[in-house]
């Protein structure tokens, strides 16, 4: 390998521009691929594996039954004093407001394409008339002027009795649970609530092109701006709160994080790019010397290339159809910047080590052999680091793990090839004398003959290095307490890691001035139940020859352990169960609907057709010619579907079932008879091919508790999903859990598992790569030990800081290893080719790698991390400031100070050289 690059280097000497120009063929071609560059910004297309159980149920949901609806929410709520508690806001002049605020809402008009889009035209109609607004205002069903006629007292009437009272009944004649839309109350005092939550359902669509919900995104952005301009004022003019969210509102305020940090990533970047401009260049003594000694424009040549790499990895997997996200975008760029920065260092501080009087070919030459193998060592090793974990079935860490790959392949190549010839090139400059950034012009060669100052900072560090840090490393009882620290600490970390919580909080995503940071503080705040959770039975056989339906029903004669008594009794525990109150069932109301007793519902004609209940439309509506309808409206010659005797054991035949359920999904909802399905049931069951005995898809809905943090959520899915295992199991039936969040938070339920995979398989394929380059297994097995201790501290002070493990987590502490190998494996590289002892090849190694991972890696990082501190969102100071920071700084730690007691008490054996490579001593402390 070493003859190799040897005439690697001399080729590259001399033939600089067509090494130059080649090598930069191969990125500028790939980035041609950019004009197919897409950004996935679909959580569910980034966060959830095209395989997993979540997205096949929702996907089974969505086209059986409907696609969840829209949230567009309001939450208005009593402010409390310092030591008194929030008033109640039960009262006339907050009604009065809330009936201002519906009327903008209800004129609110917003444009798309050409025409006007209102609430009316995209809210969810479950009777085809209104829409099923969730507010406290149904109790007077939106009409002012009946708030004025019956007043506060009717509002407090139907907290009470809600779903039995008809004055009650909403709009779109459902009753209103006063808990979904009242918050802040204790126990069940509704009228002690603080707070109002007014929700409005829109129709959701199924999601292939994008524009599938245009019209409802265009609306709810015009209904974010009216809140924002006219709504807020109005309710901090009354002295109460108001937060407010729509559906579309996070993807936004993610869109503009990541617009408003793109400043801080810049930042980061020119920071790197001047600190590495400075620590390239050499510190003359005279100060006109200094535009001559300067490396500003091989800094900036160095950066561009990183850039390129970056631009040519983007380039070829859009060529080939892979989107890109925002994390790689982020993250990739300061990878193999950082990654770029590391060898531009290592190469040009190898090439100044080398003495003066020889000629620049051999002086290249010469360093490439020093620090080619631990360059090529370190990018392989990242390289496969990263292909091996694009195993990763989750979308995002997937790409980023692709994207990083490819990148940090071209970035090695462009570094071997474009960035030596560059050097070449540079270092023939400052011999003519000729200006840095301004090659055209020369300064007299009696400014710079005779400047000694050349080296005065790396002769420094380096000094340092060999007669002061590597000294002190060399006492043994130093060396005993290095080893019992940092041990100490990776089992520490090991139990602490256990602490680590999986999710990822929403508000910490978010920027720290978006409007929705008070909203989710307000739903943590107020909410007395949680999202709506859906328990859907696959393949229902209603046929009487069947025992499903006393498996499922909960009304009499149903079995005592059926999936609707169970999960009542599940309600009873919500603390283990997060199930709030039973569920709503379609088929108990359907049985109790078409049962005899029932004389105000399931009515037909004499002649067999469906006989609507008194308090419905007038029969002769529907039947013209028979003289049906009575003087008063009501219906003639009506009778009960069934009496007694008609049913067995109570249930209807598969007959009965299969003629009668069509009538009770299309039943209003009325004071004689409460039972009817339209509205209430119209999306619960896919009754499709029913005919045939069979329901496809059945749901019923029940509410999780109040989920206030990550790890409830997490639990709740948990949870449900034991839950239906057990009672498919139980009932031999195929059921599953649904709710509008399982598809996000899936990954969290095998996220641990995800992220040991992945650095294991990290781990293993830096250690393959570092023994068939180094053919030491000795020398391997350090270098993966070391690596495992500075990931196992990273997640030790994850748990400290109380960063949570998710995906970006996992694709930091993935970045991680292929950025650790950097603090690891020069200065493996360097103790292996040195000569004599253990305890002066390692002084040697710091002496000579020890100065360039300090100044060239360190201090890189550190000064690029620094500045996202001042990132505007929480995610970047959470996880890219605090997660970096303590990478480099535990890096550091590992590779200067444990990784050298370790080779000077156990380090591999010399390695063997040709006499061309020993004839290479290391330099003294002058020539450095």
């Amino acid at each position: 390998i070493s003859l190799y690059i040897r005439r690697h280097g001399v080729f590259v000497t001399r033939h600089p521009l067509l090494v130059l120009c080649a090598s930069l063929l191969v990125p500028i071609l790939l980035c041609i691929g950019l004009i197919r560059f897409k950004v996935e910004t679909r959580p569910e297309k980034l966060w959830v594996s095209p395989g997993s159980q979540t997205a096949y149920e929702k996907q089974y949901f969505d086209s059986h039954l409907a696609p969840f609806y829209r949230i567009e929410q309001l939450v208005l709520a009593t402010s409390a004093s310092d030591q008194l508690e929030a008033p109640t806001i039960v009262n006339d002049n907050n009604f009065k407001l809330l009936f201002q605020i519906q009327k903008k809402i209800d004129d609110l008009r917003a444009n798309y394409s050409g025409s006007t889009v209102s609430l009316a035209d995209i809210c969810l109609k479950p009777l085809s008339t209104d829409c099923a607004t969730q507010s406290v205002l149904q109790y007077f069903q939106l009409d002012p002027k009946k708030h004025d006629d019956l007043g506060i007292d009717h509002a407090k009437f139907c907290f009470e009795h809600y779903s039995s009272e008809e004055t009650c009944l909403s709009t779109f004649q459902s009753p209103i649970d006063p808990s979904t839309i009242l918050g802040g109350f204790p126990g069940s005092n509704f009228t002690e609530a603080s707070a109002f939550v007014i929700t409005y359902p829109v129709n959701n669509k199924v999601e292939t092109t994008g524009q599938e919900n245009a019209k409802a995104m265009a609306w709810e952005r015009a209904y974010i701006n009216l809140v924002k301009e006219e709504i807020l004022p109005m309710v901090l003019a009354q002295n109460l709160t108001l937060s407010f969210s729509s559906e579309s509102s996070i993807k936004d305020e993610l869109n503009r994080e990541s617009t408003a940090d793109a400043i801080t990533i810049v930042i980061s970047y020119i920071v790197m790019f001047a600190y590495i401009s400075f620590t390239l260049g050499d510190r003359p003594s005279r100060l006109w010397a200094l535009f001559v000694s300067s490396k500003v424009l091989l800094g900036l040549s160095g950066v561009v290339l990183v850039m390129l790499s970056v631009l040519g990895s983007m380039g070829f997997f859009s060529a080939v159809g892979v989107k890109s996200t925002l994390i790689i975008m982020e993250v990739i760029p300061f990878l193999v910047l950082a990654v770029g920065v590391d060898n531009m260092c290592i190469l040009v501080h190898a090439v100044k080590r080398q003495p003066d009087g020889i000629v620049l070919e051999e002086r290249i030459s010469n360093a490439l052999v020093e620090v080619g193998p631990s360059i090529t060592l370190a990018s392989l090793a990242e390289v496969l680091a990263f292909s091996v974990s694009a195993i990763n079935p989750m979308p995002a860490t997937r790409a980023f793990s692709m994207f990083a790959a490819m990148a940090v392949l071209l970035d090695f190549v462009l570094q071997v090839t474009a960035f030596v010839a560059l050097i070449v090139y540079d270092f023939r400059r400052a011999e003519d004398g000729r200006i840095d950034c301004v090659p055209c012009a020369r300064l007299k060669s009696s400014t710079v003959a005779g400047d000694n100052g050349g080296h005065q900072r790396l002769h420094f560090v380096a000094r340092y290095m060999k007669d002061v840090h590597g000294p002190i490393l060399g006492y043994r009882p130093v060396k005993f307490i290095v080893i019992a620290v940092f041990v100490g600490l990776a089992f520490a970390s090991i139990a602490m890691s256990t602490r680590l919580q999986p999710g990822l909080e929403q508000k910490i995503v978010l920027p720290r001035d978006s409007y929705l940071q008070g909203y989710f503080d307000d739903l943590e705040k107020y909410m007395k139940v949680g999202p709506p959770l859906y328990f859907v039975v696959k393949n229902f056989n209603y046929s009487s020859a069947s025992e499903n339906t006393n498996q499922i029903c909960s009304i009499n004669q149903c079995n005592s352990n059926s999936l609707l008594n169970e999960i009542a009794r599940q309600s009873l525990s919500p603390e283990t169960s997060y199930i709030a109150k039973p569920a709503a069932s379609w088929l108990d109301d359907f049985l109790i609907w078409m049962s005899p007793e029932a004389f105000g519902c399931c009515r037909k004609f004499v002649n067999g057709n469906y006989c609507p209940p008194d308090d419905q439309p007038p029969c002769c509506q529907l039947d013209q010619d028979s003289g049906s309808c009575s003087s008063n409206g009501a219906c003639n010659n009506c009778t009960t579907c069934f009496l007694h005797s008609d049913l067995h054991n109570g249930r209807p035949s598969t007959t009965q079932f299969r003629e009668k359920l069509p009538w009770f999904l299309d039943a209003l909802p009325s004071s004689d008879c409460s039972k009817g399905g339209k509205g209430a049931y119209s999306t619960s069951l896919d009754h499709s091919g029913y005919e045939n005995g069979i329901i496809q898809a059945s749901a019923f809905r029940t509410y999780h508790t109040p989920l206030n943090k990550q790890t409830d959520y997490v639990n709740s899915l948990r949870a449900a999903r034991d839950f239906s295992s057990q009672m498919s199991k139980d009932l031999q039936m195929e059921i599953f859990p649904y709710s509008v969040f399982h598809i996000f938070f899936e990954q969290y339920l095998s996220v641990w598992k995800t992220a040991i995979m992945n650095i294991c398989v990290c781990l293993g394929a830096v250690f393959v790569v570092c023994f068939v380059v180094t053919s030491s297994l000795w020398a391997s097995a350090i270098i993966l030990i070391v690596l495992a201790m500075i990931v196992l501290d990273l997640m030790g002070v994850m748990a400290v800081l109380g960063i949570q493990l998710n995906a970006i987590s996992i694709v930091n502490l993935v970045m991680s290893i292929g950025i650790a190998v950097e603090f690891c494996v020069h200065i493996t590289h360097a103790f292996m080719i040195g000569i004599g002892d253990r305890e002066n090849r390692v002084r040697q190694a710091l002496s000579t790698m020890g100065a360039s991972v300090f100044s060239g890696i360190t201090l890189t990082k550190l000064v690029g991390v620094i500045v996202l501190r001042f990132a505007k969102s929480e995610v970047f100071v959470v996880y890219y400031f605090q997660m970096y920071l303590a990478l480099v700084l535990i890096g550091f730690l590992h590779g200067l100070i444990f990784l050298p007691v370790v080779l000077s008490l156990c380090g591999p054996p010399q390695k063997t050289m040709k006499r061309i490579e020993q004839s290479q001593t290391p330099p003294s402390n002058e020539q450095t």
